[in-house]
């Protein structure tokens, strides 16, 4: 008995005991949810919350007359939330009763896929009630534009469940001009050319989106709940696209027909020191060109246009003067055994410095050097360096190789090295050094610090603005810059470029052939570096331009005027005509009917030339239309192509361009032969084309 009361006791104890445990936890879950409560919900967020970077939009970056080189272009990747409430509402029925019209829409848009497997996609997505369901990535702004009004997108995110992520795409439009210079704008490596220069004023300030986690480890954004970014600012270039176009195709024809391994050519605008153009060509494994490097700001021996400088040094320490004599020893001098050769071999022995120059006698320059400065080497170097040769340029691009003149503290100064600096050896500098330089010659002695960037803008309103900077107001006396133009003018009308003159202007320049290292192969696959480095027109500089090009090994052409020359003279022929001779009316034919044979062109683009040249014109030129352009009287007279649809476009006489354009737009397959103007067409005018047929072309 004693034992069965002890038992119900316990058993009582018990009871209470588990009650008094139940209120502790029921009391303990009322504390949580109405004391702590708020505490542990934050907490809870905070594990399934998080701040995500909103991209703000990139600046772009512009030529100087407002074409844009490098932009941002918008694209989407489109999501639906299929548990928005519209759709999951019993009530309604907006996914079922827009479905099929939704998968026709889009299988129409997109063309990849049938409009029964959008159907089973947007199915799947709505049985799994999935909230970031993914639909399609990267659409274009236009198929956005489209999509947003497609059955059930239409009504929104709430209703319809459409969730639209932007995102940006950086394009250069005009892809390969100056693509180095303006540079790209890369997600996950380090940017370059004036994308990186200018990242700060490009990129903005980036926003900040909350974004919550779903099942699966995805998040989708929190409505509401943004921190909107600051767009970036616009830079405006000093770039100038068709002075760009003109650089760069010269460039390129040189590259193509010798095989370069890379070329980089710069136009200088003498009086303000901005950079117009600069072309980076390398060649590829495939045999195309590619801006891959900009070469331009790339340190290496310049070779002969270094001699600018010896005889700036020579003349301004009154060691010599334009008519001293020296012997050239027939192109071959041996000195501390070694032997300095002339670039050509001759016969020469006496001449005038001047003349020495003019040949570009490598001999000649050795030995003025080595006779005044022999037992002052340093002072040669002094006077190297207060030509600024020694420091970077300041040119507005990350990754300028820095230069060097060397002078007798330096480890690798030998008894050689002296003379072989007078002609551009154990000296390095960029291209950029030599057109500043010489651009400095060209400016009445006056320095300019080279830049690529005018301004920056907001909204269309400077924010920034560069101004020209003087590097120096003069790097030498008049009288030596007198003599600097004579000789820099010889070496067109006498020297080593004479093949390269023109009667219509006169240039100033100098030419370059520089025999280069290739590794450790030293220099044995006989590897030429080309360079022509001048200025036009003589009488009133505005440009200077540098042309420097390396040469295949044992290429059968790589002097410097024969290789580098011909760029330069290419661009400063049409530069000539386009921007800076003096508006002239036609007198009579003017002998001007070879001139303007060149056929094709859009009217619009015929006016502007007109314009440009001051010249009166006939014939209407407000329409794209293209024409053709004849002299008759005393004004050019254009008529428009007659071109049918379905019939062979009649291109003799028009440039490889225009032709092209023309054959191309009217679908056929073109093979050329030749170069310069259409001869002759496989094809006559007015024929009817038929399916993929080619025609040839013949040009000369």
């Amino acid at each position: 008995m004693e034992i069965k009361k002890d038992i119900l006791w316990r058993s009582y104890l018990c009871l209470i005991g588990m009650g008094i445990f139940a209120v502790a936890i029921v009391g303990r879950v009322v504390f949580l949810q109405q004391v702590e409560g708020n505490y542990w919900r934050n907490m809870s967020d905070s594990l399934h919350t998080a701040y995500m970077d909103l991209d703000a939009d990139r600046g772009t970056i512009y030529s100087e007359e407002g074409r844009m080189l490098s932009t941002s272009i918008p694209y989407f990747d489109i999501r639906i939330d299929f548990k928005a409430d519209g759709l999951q509402d019993k009530k309604k029925t907006i996914f079922k009763d827009n479905v099929d019209s939704l998968s026709r829409a889009l299988a129409n848009l997109f063309m990849d896929r049938s409009a029964a497997d959008y159907k089973k996609i947007l199915q799947e997505g709505y049985k799994e009630k999935d909230r970031y369901f993914l639909l399609k990535r990267d659409i274009r702004f236009d198929q956005y534009q489209q999509l947003r009004t497609f059955p059930m997108f239409r009504l929104g995110r709430n209703k319809g469940g459409l969730i639209v992520e932007t995102k940006n795409k950086r394009i250069n439009p005009f892809k390969l001009l100056a693509n180095r210079t303006i540079g790209l704008a890369r997600t996950n490596s380090q940017n370059v050319g004036l994308e990186n220069t200018y990242d700060a004023y490009l990129s903005g300030v980036t926003g900040k989106r909350l974004m919550r986690r779903i099942a699966g480890g995805t998040y989708m954004p929190v409505e509401g709940y943004d921190i909107e970014p600051e767009n970036g600012k616009d830079v405006i270039t000093t770039l100038d696209v068709n002075m760009q176009d003109i650089v760069e195709t010269a460039l390129m024809r040189m590259m193509v027909q010798n095989e370069c391994v890379h070329g980089t050519a710069i136009l200088m605008e003498v009086k303000t020191g901005k950079i117009k153009a600069i072309a980076n060509l390398g060649r590829q494994p495939d045999g195309t060109y590619w801006e891959d490097m900009n070469h331009a700001i790339q340190k290496g021996e310049p070779g002969s246009t270094f001699k600018l400088a010896t005889m700036i040094a020579l003349l301004e320490d009154g060691y010599i003067t334009p008519n001293t004599m020296v012997d050239l020893n027939y192109g071959r001098w041996p000195i501390n055994r070694r032997i300095v050769y002339d670039s050509e071999p001759h016969h020469l022995t006496n001449v005038t410095v001047k003349r020495a120059f003019e040949r570009s006698s490598n001999v000649g320059m050795a030995k003025l050097v080595y006779q005044y400065y022999a037992k002052k080497p340093n002072e040669f170097s002094a006077r190297l360096r207060k030509l600024h040769l020694d420091e970077l340029t300041g040119i507005d691009l990350l990754g300028e190789g820095k230069p060097m003149i060397k002078t007798t503290a330096n480890k690798s100064w030998s008894a050689t090295t002296l003379p072989w600096m007078a002609f551009g050896y154990e000296v390095t500098q960029t291209p950029m050094h030599t057109a500043m330089l010489y651009n400095a010659v060209a400016n009445g002695g006056r320095m300019m610090k080279p830049y690529l960037v005018n301004s920056i803008q907001e909204y269309g309103q400077p924010v920034k603005n560069f101004e020209p900077v003087i590097v120096a107001d003069s790097i030498c006396s008049a009288k030596t810059l007198n003599a600097l133009h004579e000789m820099l003018e010889g070496v067109v009308l006498n020297g080593t470029a004479a093949k390269l003159q023109t009667p219509y202007y006169r240039f100033a320049g100098k030419t370059g052939t520089a025999l280069i290292a290739d590794g450790k192969r030293g220099y044995a696959d006989k590897i030429y570096q080309s360079s022509f480095a001048g200025y036009f027109p003589a009488d009133d500089p505005q440009y200077t331009c540098v042309v420097v090009i390396r040469n295949k090994p044992h290429a059968a052409k790589f002097y410097g005027g024969t290789v580098a020359g011909p760029v330069f003279r290419e661009v400063a022929d049409k530069l000539y005509a386009l921007a800076v001779k003096k508006p002239r009316y036609l007198a009579g034919n003017g002998g001007l009917d070879s001139m303007m044979a060149m056929k094709g062109g859009k009217g619009s683009e015929w006016k502007s030339v007109a314009a440009t040249l001051g010249l009166p014109y006939s014939g209407n030129l407000s329409s794209s239309n293209w024409v053709t352009a004849d002299v008759k009287g005393n004004k050019l007279a254009f008529e428009p192509v007659k071109q049918q649809s379905g019939t062979v476009p009649d291109v003799k006489g028009m440039g490889l361009k225009d032709a092209l354009y023309l054959l191309e737009n009217a679908g056929l397959r073109v093979v050329i032969r030749g170069a310069g103007k259409v001869t002759s067409q496989s094809l006559p005018g007015g024929a009817n084309i038929g399916k993929e047929q080619t025609i040839i072309i013949e040009l000369s």
